[in-house]
């Protein structure tokens, strides 16, 4: 990781004092140091190099995987826990680092090919992996009351990363082709079909204990939508188109005529009253998938995922809660950690039904290909106005509250995950190039009737 060098201070500044007979001699002058404003272009550098930092200064040591979290006020808890789809978006985040000379290349690969060979010998069910699994031996960590074996959401997010890292490595040197040949590996491994459970649908969980007894139905529209994309792409275990327009557009129920200020929901969301859900559902299946340009009979997803974008911030900016802080510059709700109403930290999918006065800095900057001027604003906020206070050692912390004075020291590889490739897709499209022109991706999309102007199919 490049180091950010220090400022010196001008030596006519330092001429200036030790002149001056004004000033005490024995009172040592401290001069104010000037207050670094960011042009877009730095800042954008910025929190994208902060952000890697999670995957790369603060990786789990033996895998090179992402942990779970990382509290900066505990750093040794749970040291131990990989979280599979947060080291998905942390493998892509690294793809950034390289590509704008963050991080060394080479470096990067036998840190990537490392996880690899982590991944390669990890629990794996019918191909998927386990939502959380120990760094240290690769074995599962239990997620949930009876979900202790394979996620097939949690490996979607994995495998768009696995492609990505596939395509960015396969025309470099031995030690590139040897990455991306295991990355391809790794994605063809995975028993797509199996999680339909003979069904016209995909369900997010099996259990050698409990097999099939969740029943968690991917059925839209949530974060989920990745997993049929993949699924449909796969070339040694797909699932049936049917899967999709049954299970996942529910027989193509999935639409909706509602509005939020005036702007189409165009899918019915799945919350409590169909209003737009957290801002991570227009995020986490776009850092491969390019929305842009792209549609099925159901949607056209720019204007699906874009207007989610600006719903929740012209909620913020309309602010019926009558938070302190709230603003144009101030904005963002999402899945993260929360404030709970004893002052203490807690976690919570934050959104215009439950807004609790927390802004988490992922939502506005992950939605830079689709806000970009508000998503500016806030960055600048971030770090022009706030970076004392928001900004820790691997990017902004994970939520704050202006209202209440509050701030939580912690990160979850899930929130700072996406910033980087999401602000790349913005500047560049880099991620969005890699996965889209994936071979079997295109013909995935296809085989469920989708079609992209930008990639011509």
């Amino acid at each position: 990781m490049k180091k950010i060098k220090f400022l010196l201070i001008p030596t006519f500044v330092f001429l200036f004092c030790c002149s001056n007979s004004a000033i005490d001699q024995t009172t040592p002058v401290t001069p104010t140091p000037p207050v670094t404003v960011l042009t877009d272009e730095q800042a954008m550098d910025q929190v994208q190099k902060d952000a890697i930092k999670y995957f790369w200064d603060y990786a789990e040591p033996n895998s090179k995987l992402g942990r779970e979290r990382y509290h900066t006020d505990n750093p040794g808890f749970e040291a131990s826990k990989v979280t599979t789809g947060g080291s998905g978006f942390g493998l892509m985040s690294l793809i950034v680092g390289v590509e704008r000379g963050f991080i060394p290349r080479a470096e990067a690969v036998s840190r990537m090919t490392t996880a690899m060979d982590f991944l390669d010998k990890a629990d794996r069910f019918h191909g998927a992996w386990a939502h959380w699994m120990d760094g240290t031996t690769g074995h599962a960590i239990s997620f949930g009351n009876k979900d202790d074996g394979g996620d097939i959401v949690e490996t979607a997010f994995l495998c768009q990363g696995l492609i990505a890292v596939r395509e960015y490595f396969k025309n470099g040197n031995p030690q590139e082709k040897a990455l991306s040949a295991k990355a391809d590996n790794l994605w063809k491994g995975v028993e797509w079909s199996w999680y339909t459970n003979g069904e016209n649908a995909m369900f997010w969980h099996w259990s050698p204990t409990y097999q099939w007894e969740m029943k968690f139905k991917l059925e839209g529209y949530n974060e989920c939508l990745i997993a049929y994309i993949l699924g449909a792409s796969s070339t040694t275990h797909p699932i049936p188109t049917a899967a999709y327009h049954e299970g996942w557009t529910r027989n193509g129920t999935i639409t909706t005529s509602k509005t939020q200020y005036g702007i189409p929901l165009v899918f019915k969301y799945n919350t409590v009253s169909g209003n737009v859900g957290p801002l991570f559902w227009a995020q986490y299946s776009y850092l491969g998938l390019d929305p842009s340009q792209l549609s099925d009979k159901y949607a056209n997803y720019w204007e699906l995922t874009q207007n989610q974008a600006k719903i929740i911030y012209s909620y913020c900016v309309d602010n019926p809660k009558k938070w302190n802080g709230y603003s144009d510059k101030c904005w963002g709700f999402t899945a993260s950690y929360s404030r709970n109403t004893d002052g203490t930290t807690g976690y919570s999918a934050h959104d215009t039904d439950n807004d609790l006065g927390v802004i988490t800095p992922t939502a506005a900057l992950s939605s830079f290909p689709y806000t970009p001027k508000e998503s500016m604003k806030f960055l600048h906020y971030l770090y022009n106005e706030k970076k004392s206070i928001y900004v820790g050692i691997a990017g902004p912390y994970d939520a704050f509250s202006p209202h209440y004075n509050w701030v939580t020291p912690r990160y979850l590889a899930i929130d700072q995950g996406t910033i980087a490739p999401m602000i790349e897709n913005y500047r560049s499209g880099l991620l969005w190039k890699l996965f889209m022109n994936a071979p079997e991706v295109k013909q995935g999309l296809l085989n469920l009737g989708f079609h992209s102007g930008k990639y011509n199919f």
